[in-house]
């Protein structure tokens, strides 16, 4: 199933947290902001349930995901590509 080129979904990149399951993966997400009213920096974690086709990635592995179509009730993200290897 080829990924059209031109779907402008959302771009994303966080650590591999989870890959207990086949082709997919539990990618933390980390935002990092000011609190409004005391500007000390703030960081937050959310998980995105993402699919990987070729079960390449690994635990603590740093990835580059993509919003996609709903593949089950809780995936709703693809794995684009590995940016830096857990090691």
């Amino acid at each position: 199933m080829a990924e059209r080129e031109t779907f402008g979904g959302r771009l994303a990149e966080g650590r591999v947290l989870k890959a207990n399951t086949e082709k997919t993966r539990v990618v933390g997400i980390e935002i990092r902001s000011s609190h409004r009213l005391y500007g000390k920096g703030i960081s937050r974690t959310t998980k995105a349930v993402t699919h990987d086709e070729g079960n390449e990635s690994s635990v603590g592995d740093i990835v580059r995901i993509r919003e996609c179509r709903p593949m089950s009730k809780t995936k709703r993200w693809r794995l684009v590509e590995i940016l830096e290897r857990a090691g």
